[in-house]
């Protein structure tokens, strides 16, 4: 057991986990969160909102899959939106004559997508993969969907498809949107599973790819080499300065469990320590330091706690915990912590098999709200100044309508646990008391404000654990939904007038284990 939240979290020995996750601890020390109106620490880093994951190009035609993905942009504000399979036959981008051989391009689904993204504020992070399937070497590929994950079999005709898509895109929404999007060529091709070639293979084709965007528009990003668990760091850097290519942005994932890739979500998965994935991100920000890449953006367009879409750590309150203290320790970090992903309208291993079956989505397929999307709810309404706070585990930030702080604890089983994650975070066990958490602000200008306090964990804001006590239905009754969305509506738990008089506030909460806290006080 092990954790880097304040406070600190006993070791608990192999032998004695299972029970201890059935029974209360002891309560812990109070905690102290102290922060003054006037010492401000700097800006809020908002790399926690640049962009957003979603499964593949296709999905993203469907209605409910648009219908989400409004609603979370509403509450949450990302600024980009990632996904695969923009390239893959479904979207048929790309055919070829069958009597000459001569590329025939088809730009209406894309089209019809982006309009749509575009339209309610959200720009793409383009994501180049996988291979059309008249353009690939082999036949090899990955998800039920079937993306082909083979290299071009005529570079050449992959480069004038890349120039074909830019231009295309550059003559609809015009040069000065297309300059504000990013274009990441390919998908974690250091697996197998995604990418059926050899290092080398990929940086020719990202040297191709590169090559072919500049030409269109010197003025457009590309980057790479998106790889799994942050990988091909020092070579990718290695390669574009010997070979004097443009990368005007470095991109990676990183994932918190031993198992990197499970296409089909049937790997059993146990947590790293919670300072994986975040020393993970510090990490490759050294590397990139020390190699003369210091102002280059890092991007992490794919982070969660587990790379398996069937893994229920995803529905759970503890999952939105383990979100907030990765965020935190990586704010200044990464340009991007980009969360994989919005919705649980996600096919890689099929549709999903029951209302909550452990998708990424920070929504449900019936648009249930988790714990995570309030954790990233509550990161929006944020104020853009944030104060000084020594506080590990919390944010007090300031804006013109007042102050807000967000503080939680994480406690949460890693490798030595007995169970799996499909089975553990099934159990659910009541949380036991994490002791208190006095917040203390100065020097608040005098007045009158409104205090709201909104809460996330065990029975507060957790439709997951409303689902299984009702016994994990696979299908859910128009009465049962509407009594899970109930459970997630993300009101206040708590609301009063106070006046502030000598600038001085505090309040003490009791708290469980995972809970997060978000406290606003507004000025009126």
């Amino acid at each position: 057991m092990k954790t880097r939240c304040l406070p600190a979290v006993t070791l608990l020995s192999v032998a004695l986990l299972s029970a201890a996750l059935l029974a209360p601890s002891p309560s812990q020390a109070q905690r102290v969160i102290q922060a003054d109106y006037q010492r401000v620490a700097g800006p809020l880093s908002r790399s926690f909102e640049t962009c957003v994951g979603a499964g593949r190009a296709e999905e993203g035609l469907r209605a409910d899959w648009q219908q989400q993905l409004a609603m979370v942009e509403k509450a949450i504000g990302f600024h980009y939106i990632r996904f695969h399979g923009l390239l893959c036959d479904e979207m048929h981008v790309y055919t070829e004559d069958k009597k000459t051989g001569h590329p025939v391009y088809n730009f209406q689904y894309v089209d019809k997508l982006y309009d749509y993204l575009l339209s309610i504020g959200i720009r793409p992070f383009v994501e180049l993969g996988f291979m059309p399937p008249d353009l690939a070497s082999g036949t090899k590929t990955v998800f039920w969907w079937k993306g082909n994950v083979t290299p071009p079999k005529d570079y050449g005709k992959w480069a004038d498809l890349i120039r074909a898509l830019v231009r295309h895109w550059e003559e609809r929404y015009g040069r000065a949107e297309v300059q504000k999007w990013f274009f990441e060529v390919w998908n974690e091709p250091d697996l197998h599973g995604f990418f059926a070639g050899t290092m080398d293979d990929y940086f020719k084709l990202y040297k191709t790819t590169v090559e072919a965007i500049k030409s269109v528009s010197p003025t457009y990003r590309v980057g790479g080499p998106a790889t799994s668990g942050s990988k091909w760091i020092r070579e990718m850097l290695t390669f574009c300065a010997a070979n004097h290519l443009p990368l005007d942005f470095l991109s990676t994932h990183s994932y918190n469990t031993k198992t990197v890739f499970d296409e089909y979500g049937v790997r059993k998965r146990t947590m790293l320590p919670s300072d994986y994935l975040w020393s993970n991100v510090l990490n490759t920000r050294r590397i990139m330091d020390s190699s003369g890449y210091r102002d280059l953006p890092l991007d992490y367009t794919e982070i969660n706690s587990s790379p398996s879409s069937r893994d229920p750590l995803h529905d759970s309150y503890q999952n939105a915990a383990f979100l907030l203290n990765t965020l935190k320790h990586t704010q200044h970090a990464a340009a991007a912590m980009s969360y994989w992903t919005f919705t649980d309208v996600f096919e890689e291993a099929g549709p999903g098999p029951s209302p909550f079956h452990g998708g990424f989505g920070l929504v449900n397929l019936q648009g249930i709200r988790k714990p995570t999307f309030f954790a990233y709810r509550f990161l929006h309404e944020l104020g853009n100044t944030e104060l000084a706070d020594k506080d590990s585990c919390s944010w007090v930030c300031k804006n013109e309508h007042g102050v807000q702080a967000l503080f939680w604890n994480l406690r949460l089983p890693f490798s030595d646990a007995p169970y799996f994650n499909d089975s553990l975070f099934r159990l659910n066990p009541p949380p036991a008391s994490a002791g208190t958490v006095t917040l203390k602000l100065q020097h608040i200008p005098d007045g009158r404000y409104q205090v709201l306090v909104y809460r996330v964990g065990y029975h507060h804001n957790d439709a997951f654990s409303g689902w299984l006590e009702a016994g994990s239905p696979s299908d859910l009754s128009p009465q049962l939904q509407k009594r899970l969305e109930a459970l997630a509506t993300g009101e206040p738990e708590g609301r009063e007038t106070v006046t502030i008089s000598g600038g001085s506030w505090r309040r003490t909460f009791d708290t469980k284990e995972n809970d997060i806290y978000f406290i606003k006080l507004v000025r009126l």
